[in-house]
This record gives structure tokens, sequence and C-alpha cells, in this order.
């Protein structure tokens, strides 16, 4: 496997694009930026990691499920999030809204990066 195509390479190149952001825009903007953002950034790329790298391994130990295996990554990633955000909106954060529009922010960003990887790996399945 090349260093470069590696899924632990990819999550944390985009990690650090996302904390550059983060840091940019904190300095530039800093009301648009809740003070739990790095929480918030923790907790997506661990999820997102997390749920690439078994998804990967399951889809190596069954490459015919690779559709469901997406799917429930999806699903556990989207409860896993309303459980973040509840557990958030149960301690009485300051400023919930802008918690939460971080969040999605963020969250939707990895999104596209899975769905890009994603795209990315169903070529060579496609020859």
């Amino acid at each position: 496997m090349k260093f470069s195509s590696s899924i632990h390479f990819n999550y944390a190149i985009i990690t650090i694009v996302f904390a550059g952001l983060i840091l940019l825009f904190s300095s530039m903007l800093p009301q648009i930026i809740h003070e739990s953002i790095w929480f918030i950034l923790g907790f997506v790329a661990g999820l997102s990691y997390l749920l690439g790298f078994i998804t990967r391994w399951l889809y190596i130990k069954s490459p015919e499920n690779l559709l469901s295996l997406k799917l429930l990554g999806m699903v556990i990633r989207i409860l896993s999030s309303l459980g973040f955000i509840a557990t958030y909106a149960v301690l009485d954060l300051e400023n919930i809204i802008l918690f939460i529009a971080n969040f999605f922010i963020i969250f939707l960003f990895y999104m596209i990066f899975d769905i890009c990887i994603f795209i990315s790996n169903l070529r060579p399945i496609s020859k």
C-alpha cells in the first residue's frame, strides 16, 4: 500500500486542513467559532476515522456487502452525532445554536470527504 493512498494519511491530512481553517477563522472572526470547537473536531475526526477504518476492514472480509457497510456507517455516524449534540445540550452550553452550526459544518465536510473516498474506491471496482 502506498503511503499517499493510506487511509491514515488521508484522515491526518484532512484533519490538519480543518484545524488550520479553524485557527484561521478563529483569528479573523472569533465570534463565529464556538469555544468547544476542538472537542467537536476531535469527535468528528475520531468517529470518521474509526468508521472508515472499520468499514475498510469489513469490506476486505466481505466485498459483496459494500453498500450495506457504508449505509451502516452513515447511520452510526448520524446517531452518535445526535447523541454528542444532545449531551452538550443537556450540559447547558452557552450559545448552543453556534455549537450546533459549527458541529454540522465540520460534520458535513467530513461527510463530503468520506463520499469522495467512497467514489474513488468504486472506480477500480467498476472496471
